[in-house]
C-alpha cells in the first residue's frame, strides 16, 4: 500500500523543503559555489510577528543541531511495505544501525557538516550515534556570522514573553547545503502540551460546593436558564479513576502490556513519579506499579532549567498505566536548557534517542507525544518527517495528540504519525457507556436575568484536512471526500491527509483524575493533589497504552499502525462516537460547571458546557457516523480491538 507523502501542489511554494530538497545546485565551473539560502528556516510565527522588539546579547550561547539528509524516498517506500498488512515485508523492521546503513546520512556528509561547524567557531561538536544530526554550541555572534542571520527578540502570538529567533532564512555553503534538511535550536518558541484543565475557583472548589460527579449523572444542577428547553443538567465529572477508564475501553486482566515498552516524550522528568503513581493507582483500584516497570532517561541537563512539562508527565504515565499496568514505561526527558526551556529541539532529541536505541534495537516499540505546533515552519516539519520515516522503518509507533483547539497541528498531521483525537464520554455508576461524542465544548455562561451568554468553544479536539500533505493511500475509500479538501472554502481540489486517525477521552469536564506530587516550599512537606484533566494529551497515552496491551506476547511490534487501523474501519474493533443533537437526551447535551478557570488562564463564570458543537465560526470539523474529523475512525473497543490487531 503506497503512502503518498508528497505535499499538496497548492502548498508547495510554502513547503518546498518537505521533500528534503533544501539544496541548490553547485554552479558549473565555479571554484567557490554560491551559498544556498535554506527556505522555511524562519518560524511562521516569527514571520507573522512583525518587527523585532529587541536584540539578543552577542555573548549568549546557543546549541543548534543540523539535521542530516538521508535517502527519504527509499525510506518511505520501505515504511509503506513494512506497515502494509498485505505486503510480504510486513513487520520486517530494520535495526537502528541497519536503517542508518540503508537510508541514513553518509559518514562523509556527517564529517563535512561537522568540519564546517568547527571551522566557523562552534565548539562541543558531536555527531548523533546514527548520524541523524550534528550538534554544536557557539555564542550568538558566531551563530549570526555562520548562518548570515541576526538573532532578535519577537513578540509571537500565544507566547507569554518575547521569543528569540533568527530574523531571516539561514544560508549555508553549497558544499554542505545538500546534506542538511533543517536546523533546530535557533528559536525558543515553546511547543504546546495538548492538556486542558477546568479548575473551579473559590468558594466552589472547597468541600462539596463544587458538586462534581464521580460518575456521569450522579449529581444534577437545577434551576438553570433553559437550553433546548432543559433547565437541569448533570454536573461535571470530578475525574474518572483508573478502573473506570479500564472499563470504558474494555481492558481486562489478560492484556496488561507485559513485556512491551512504551516511551513517553517530555521535556524534563517528574518529581517522585513512582510515589505518585503508587498512590494514584491505589485510589483508583488498580494494582500497585512495579518499580522495575518504570524508568527515566534524562537527556542533557535534565531539570536544571526547570520542568515545563511537569503535570503533563504525570498525566501521560498515569493514563497509559491504567490501560496497560504491566508495560515498561520509559519516560524520556529532553534537555530544556540548551534553548532556555523552549523550542522543539529537546522533543526531537527525545524521540530520536528512542530510535537510536543501542544500535541493535530501539528503546521502545512506541512513543506517546502530547505536544504539537501549528502547521508551517517547513524546516521543523521536514526534520520531524525524517524522524517519523525512520520510526516506521524500525517498527516504532508514533502517537501524537491532535490538539486542543480547532484546526491542524504537526507532527500529528504527518502521514507517518498516528494522530489521536478526543471525545467527551459519559459513564454511569456501573461504568457502562451512556454516550461518547466528539470533543468540542461550547460554554454558555449564566446571567442573573435567567439567560445565557455564549462564550464560544473553549476546547475541541484538533482535526481536519492538512494543507501540507496529500491523502495517503490508507485513507482512500475510508475518509469521505467532503472531508479531504483543505483551505478556506475548500478551494484546493487535491485530496489531503486528514486528522485524526483514532481517538480517546479528552474533554476535561468528563476527564481523568490526575495526581501530582510537588515538592514543599522552604523544606516543607510535599503536596499531593488530584484534579480532573483532559485534552488530547490524555487521549494519546490512553491509545498508546491500549496498543501496548494488544502487543503483549506478539512476535513484532505494530510499528506504524495506520494502514492496519484503516483496514478495521467500520468493524466492531472500534466504537463510533456519534453526534449530539437537540434531539439527544437532555442529560447528554452538556454539564454544569461552576465558576472556573480553563487551561490555567481563562476565567469562566458558572456555565453549562454543551457537547459536540460544530460552529462554523470556530471550526469546520464534524462528528459523524463513520470516519469524522473530531474522532477519526473512532475509539478502541476493548478485546475486539486487540483481537483484530493480533490477526495480522
Amino acid at each position: 500500500m503506497r503512502v503518498n507523502s508528497r505535499v499538496n501542489k497548492a502548498a508547495a511554494a510554502a513547503t518546498c523543503c518537505l521533500a528534503g530538497l533544501f539544496g541548490g545546485g553547485v554552479g558549473v565551473a565555479q571554484a567557490s559555489p554560491p551559498d544556498v539560502v535554506m527556505p522555511g528556516s524562519v518560524p511562521d510565527a516569527v514571520t507573522a510577528a512583525g518587527p523585532a522588539v529587541g536584540d539578543v546579547p552577542a555573548t549568549q550561547s546557543l546549541t543548534v543541531q543540523l539535521w542530516l539528509k538521508g535517502n527519504e524516498t527509499a525510506a518511505a517506500s520501505y515504511a509503506d511495505a513494512v506497515s502494509n498488512p498485505t505486503s510480504v515485508s510486513f513487520h520486517k523492521y530494520l535495526s537502528p544501525s541497519a536503517y542508518t546503513a540503508k537510508f541514513g546520512a553518509t559518514a562523509a556528509s556527517a564529517t563535512a557538516v561537522s568540519s564546517w561547524l568547527s571551522q566557523r567557531g562552534f565548539t562541543d561538536t558531536t555527531t548523533d550515534p546514527q548520524r541523524a544530526y550534528i550538534q554544536a554550541t557557539a555564542p550568538i555572534s558566531t551563530v549570526q556570522n555562520a548562518f548570515h542571520v541576526q538573532m532578535k527578540q519577537f513578540r509571537v502570538a500565544g507566547q507569554p514573553t518575547p521569543v528569540t529567533s533568527n530574523d531571516r532564512n539561514i544560508t549555508l555553503p553549497a558544499t554542505i547545503a545538500g546534506d542538511v534538511i533543517g536546523v533546530s535550536g535557533l528559536d525558543n518558541i515553546q511547543p504546546k502540551t495538548e492538556m486542558a484543565t477546568v479548575k473551579p475557583t473559590a468558594p466552589q472548589a472547597t468541600g462539596a460546593a463544587d458538586n462534581c460527579s464521580n460518575y456521569y449523572g450522579q449529581n444534577t444542577q437545577t434551576g438553570l436558564p433553559a437550553f433546548n428547553g432543559n433547565t437541569s443538567f448533570p454536573t461535571r465529572i470530578c475525574g474518572y479513576n483508573g478502573s473506570q477508564l479500564r472499563a470504558a475501553y474494555g481492558m481486562n486482566s489478560d492484556n496488561t502490556g507485559k513485556g512491551v515498552t512504551v516511551a513517553y516524550i517530555e521535556i524534563g522528568t517528574p518529581y517522585k513519579m513512582m510515589e505518585t503513581l503508587t498512590k494514584w493507582a491505589a485510589a483508583g483500584g488498580l494494582p500497585s506499579p512495579k518499580p522495575q516497570n518504570y524508568s527515566e532517561l534524562s537527556l542533557g541537563a535534565g531539570n536544571a532549567c526547570g520542568n515545563g512539562f511537569d503535570i503533563e508527565e504525570q498525566l501521560d504515565i498515569e493514563s497509559s498505566y491504567a490501560m496497560a499496568p504491566d508495560q515498561h514505561q520509559l519516560l524520556v526527558g529532553g534537555d530544556g536548557c540548551n534553548i532556555k526551556n523552549g523550542g522543539v529541539q529537546a522533543l526531537f532529541d527525545a524521540d530520536n534517542a528512542v530510535l537510536d536505541g543501542d544500535g541493535n534495537h530501539p528503546l521502545a516499540s512506541a512513543t506517546s507525544n502530547s505536544w504539537g505546533l501549528a502547521e508551517g515552519s517547513p524546516a521543523l516539519v521536514n526534520i520531524m518527517h525524517s524522524i517519523l520515516l525512520r520510526a516506521a522503518d524500525e517498527g516504532v509507533g508514533m502517537y501524537f495528540s491532535s490538539g486542543d483547539g480547532p484546526g491542524i497541528l504537526f507532527p500529528s498531521s504527518d502521514p507517518y504519525a498516528t494522530a489521536v483525537g478526543g471525545t467527551s464520554l459519559g459513564l454511569d455508576a456501573n461504568n457502562n457507556r451512556l454516550f461518547e461524542t466528539g470533543w468540542s465544548t461550547d460554554v454558555l455562561a449564566t446571567n442573573s436575568d435567567g439567560t445565557y451568554t455564549d462564550r464560544g468553544i473553549l476546547g475541541a479536539a484538533g482535526g481536519g484536512a492538512s494543507p501540507l500533505w496529500n491523502e495517503p493511500d490508507y485513507q482512500k475509500n475510508v475518509v469521505p471526500s467532503s472531508m479531504t479538501l483543505p483551505g478556506a472554502g475548500n478551494r484546493n481540489p487535491t485530496p489531503a491527509r486528514v486528522v485524526p486517525d483514532v481517538s480517546a477521552l479528552a474533554d476535561p469536564v468528563t476527564g481523568m483524575a490526575v495526581a501530582v506530587t510537588e515538592p514543599g516550599k522552604n523544606g516543607g512537606a510535599d503536596t499531593y493533589t488530584v484534579a480532573a484533566v483532559g485534552g488530547t494529551s490524555l487521549a494519546a497515552p490512553l491509545v498508546a497504552g491500549i496498543v501496548a496491551a494488544a502487543e503483549q506476547g506478539e512476535s513484532a511490534s505494530y510499528g506504524f499502525i495506520n494502514p492496519l487501523l484503516y483496514s478495521l474501519a467500520g468493524s466492531s474493533a472500534l466504537n463510533d462516537p456519534l453526534p449530539i443533537t437537540s434531539s439527544s437526551p437532555a442529560a447528554y447535551q452538556g454539564v454544569y460547571v461552576p465558576a472556573a478557570v480553563f487551561g490555567g488562564t481563562i476565567p469562566v463564570p458558572p456555565s453549562v458546557w454543551t457537547f459536540d458543537n460544530q460552529n462554523p465560526a470556530y471550526t469546520n470539523q464534524v462528528t459523524a457516523e463513520g470516519y469524522d474529523t473530531m474522532t477519526g475512525l473512532g475509539t478502541p473497543n476493548g478485546q475486539n480491538f486487540i483481537t483484530a490487531l493480533r490477526k495480522h
